[in-house]
């Protein structure tokens, strides 16, 4: 009897040696005469512990990691194919505690599948979603959608449903259903796991939204970064297209769509939506300004939805369980889950999906465990390199779009970096204006100069600390600047920028005083 075993083939697994791992696996068992199979699976998102070699026995899948090859003989001989125990062992994988907390809606078969196989997809509920649609009216799926509260799940939180209505109303000789999956943001990576891990979720989520607005084309845009997710992206499109799932006649219910993977170099500034949309065109990715909007005037002048990888895979289960289902999680007007995703100096790194309204106290020292040195928290950033930095006095904070936008801050991507005692904000805040100034597309005078500005401004109160000099003149030109920045840029990018500035400087005084520098010298 064969013995089933799971190895990830997630890009964080394979960072780590997952390959190498499965390998040996099969040299050791094939050695000892046992017959087993290896299905490679996606991430369950326990980052620290990748390679998660999971087991399928009588009573669930059991948890092995994080595994080197090095170490495989070692499980062969404690018996793991039985769930013998090990220094490795963790039990079950949903009784780990990291993973047991969570509410897995949009990331439920992440880690639990072969991302490529359609029938196992099925039989975990996929399509469920797009065949109850198939049976619905347009003005019906819109209408389910808005009522779920569904909201961007990639920057300003923007209501779905409203985007695909006015898309839908809007008038051109086609339409476009575009994924911006162009992500770029330091400490995420949910819309790869999804990619890597769950394909076709991404693929049905495109679908419905093409069926809702009138769509038969879609692009999903993609970093030359992400070479796996490229490769199991295209893939799972092609798999649909031998099903009659994407093509001209979808499941033989008279519906088109078809979807293709474009490639971008990478640049920041095409993450946001209108820059994307010109790279998509094949120009440089520039900012657009608004008006018109892109569900107005976008891909190739035509009306357009945009929306980024997490908000298109939330759509499925919306569609399968009715919008009551996914309302009821959440808190406010965030509603659902929201992938979070943590990184940095952080000792249980990895993506922890749940409703929204835990605290961000909470995300940190119980699930995300404080910090990896075993140094005080210091720290934390939300919402990427653009995102304000929270000290522990803010930790009280829910999340929730609304919650953090009264303490000038932003969910983004959700993606969370924690640093502790030892980091220096001045440096920090530096680092926020370089990487605008590198990133920017040029197109706007605030942004442009600002962030090289804002580069200069903290160079010089560096030099004036250093001298034992006062740096405050140049911190009150700098938050002059942020304001600026904020009010006067054409896109996020400088808009944004502000926020990682004025936390710092708000939250963090003393590492912007020459004081406690000289202190520290000392």
């Amino acid at each position: 009897m064969s013995i089933t075993l799971y190895v990830p083939r997630d890009s964080a697994a394979l960072a780590v040696g997952a390959d190498q791992v499965a390998e040996r696996i099969r040299a050791e068992a094939s050695a000892r005469g046992v017959e087993i199979s290896i299905i490679r699976n996606g991430s369950r998102g326990m980052i620290w512990l990748e390679p998660l070699v999971e087991v399928e026995t009588d009573e669930g899948r059991l948890a092995y990691g994080p595994v080197t090859a090095d170490q495989v003989p070692s499980l062969f001989d404690a018996g793991f194919l039985t769930g013998g125990d090990h220094p490795l062992a963790h039990g079950p994988t949903e009784d780990i505690a990291f993973f047991k907390r969570q509410t897995r809606l949009t990331f439920a078969r992440c880690g639990l599948t072969d991302p490529l196989s359609l029938a196992a997809y099925r039989a975990h509920g996929g399509l469920v979603g797009l065949e109850r649609a198939l049976t619905m009216t347009p003005e019906a799926i819109l209408e389910t959608v808005t009522q779920s509260g569904l909201r961007g799940r990639g920057g300003a939180g923007f209501p779905t449903g409203i985007k695909w209505r006015t898309v839908y109303e809007a008038q051109g000789p086609r339409k476009y259903i575009v994924c911006n999956a162009d992500e770029g943001d330091s400490g995420t990576f949910s819309d790869r796991m999804i990619m890597e891990g769950d394909p076709f979720l991404l693929l049905e989520g495109m679908i419905l939204a093409g069926i809702a607005v009138g769509a038969e084309k879609g692009y999903i845009y993609l970093r030359s970064e992400y070479p796996h997710a490229i490769d199991t992206m295209n893939r799972a499109i092609r798999i649909l297209k031998d099903n009659n799932i994407l093509g001209d006649d979808l499941l033989n219910a008279h519906k088109a769509f078809d979807v293709e993977v474009r490639v971008g170099a990478g640049a920041y500034v095409c993450g946001e939506e209108t820059a994307l949309l010109d790279s998509l065109e094949g120009k440089r990715g520039v900012v657009r300004a608004k008006p018109p909007l892109p569900a107005h005037r976008g891909l190739f002048g035509c009306p357009t939805v945009i929306n980024n990888v997490i908000s298109l895979a939330s759509v499925p289960i919306i569609l399968a369980q009715g919008a009551d289902f996914y309302r009821d999680f959440g808190m406010g007007r965030s509603r659902g889950t929201i992938p979070i995703q943590l990184a940095g100096n952080v000792r249980h790194g990895g993506l922890f999906e749940a409703g929204f309204g835990m605290t961000l106290g909470e995300i940190i020292e119980e699930i995300g465990g404080g910090t990896a040195s075993g140094r005080p928290v210091k720290a934390v950033q939300v919402g990427g390199p653009l995102g304000a930095y929270f000290p522990p006095a803010l930790f009280d904070t829910p999340f929730d779009y609304e919650a953090f936008a009264a303490r000038d801050g932003l969910i983004g991507h959700a993606g969370i970096v924690v640093f502790d005692d030892s980091v220096d904000m001045l440096a920090q805040a530096r680092f926020a204006f370089e990487f605008c100034a590198i990133e920017s597309c040029g197109k706007c005078t605030p942004c442009r100069i600002g962030a090289v500005r804002g580069v200069e401004l903290a160079d010089k109160a560096q030099s004036d600390i250093a001298a034992s000099g006062d740096p405050a003149p140049h911190y009150a030109i700098m938050r002059d600047l942020c304001e600026t920045m904020k009010f006067g840029s054409l896109c996020a990018l400088g808009g944004f920028t502000p926020y990682p500035v004025l936390s710092a400087l708000n939250h963090f005084p003393e590492d912007f005083s020459g004081e406690p520098r000289r202190q520290a010298a000392e």
